[in-house]
């Protein structure tokens, strides 16, 4: 019978024996490197401020944080100036106008409109006044009837005097009164237009 041979893995596995031990330590104090190994690259300090990304990479300014930016805040615009305040229509003017010594360039009668079509007729009329220089305009509401519900033709008697006074109309009008009765009395008002290069 031929022998049996040993497996690869029985002789490679085995343990040195105590002379093979002491052989190999002498064979490795005798193995002397052909160089020095490379010293140990270290890796250099990041830090990264929470404002900002940029990286320090110097150890030195490490611990010194980058001031974030602030942030711009936009500027705000300015606020549109307010309208001219009216000044009222003086006694000596109102008696100019109802003697006829001051003239009296437009008229208007609102009678049978609606409030939207009366403001903006009133509207349209002053700003063509005040581009043609007039000076005086006579507005006619109607006085409305006692025993008229609200929502009449009564109701531009009570509206026109607040729309005049609103920054809107304060554009065109420098001042208003209540006209004298040859005018229409209670029921009309006169109005004095503003100089174009006043207004605002």
């Amino acid at each position: 019978m031929k022998p049996v041979a040993k497996p690869v893995s029985d002789w490679r596995l085995r343990s040195l024996t105590p002379d093979e031990e002491d052989l190999w330590s002498l064979v490795a104090r005798s193995v002397r490197p052909l160089r020095p190994l490379p010293a140990a690259r270290k890796a250099p300090h990041l830090t990264i401020d929470a404002g900002t990304t940029a990286a320090v990479r110097d150890p030195a300014r490490a611990t010194k944080k980058v001031a974030a930016p602030e942030p711009k805040v936009a500027a705000r615009p300015p606020r549109p100036a307010s309208p001219p305040a009216l000044s009222p229509i003086m006694r000596k003017e109102k008696q100019k106008l109802a003697r006829g010594h001051d003239m009296i360039d437009a008229r208007i009668d609102l009678h049978g409109m609606t409030q939207t079509e009366a403001h903006a007729a009133l509207r349209s009329l002053l700003q063509r006044c005040q581009a043609d220089g007039a000076k005086f305009v006579l507005v006619i509401t109607g006085k409305g009837l006692p025993n008229e519900p609200f929502g009449g033709r009564g109701v531009l008697r009570r509206q026109v005097p607040q729309w005049l006074a609103l920054p809107e109309f304060r554009r065109y009008v420098a001042g208003f009164d209540v006209a004298h009765a040859g005018h229409g009395g209670e029921g009309a008002l006169y109005v004095r237009v503003r100089k174009a290069k006043m207004a605002r």
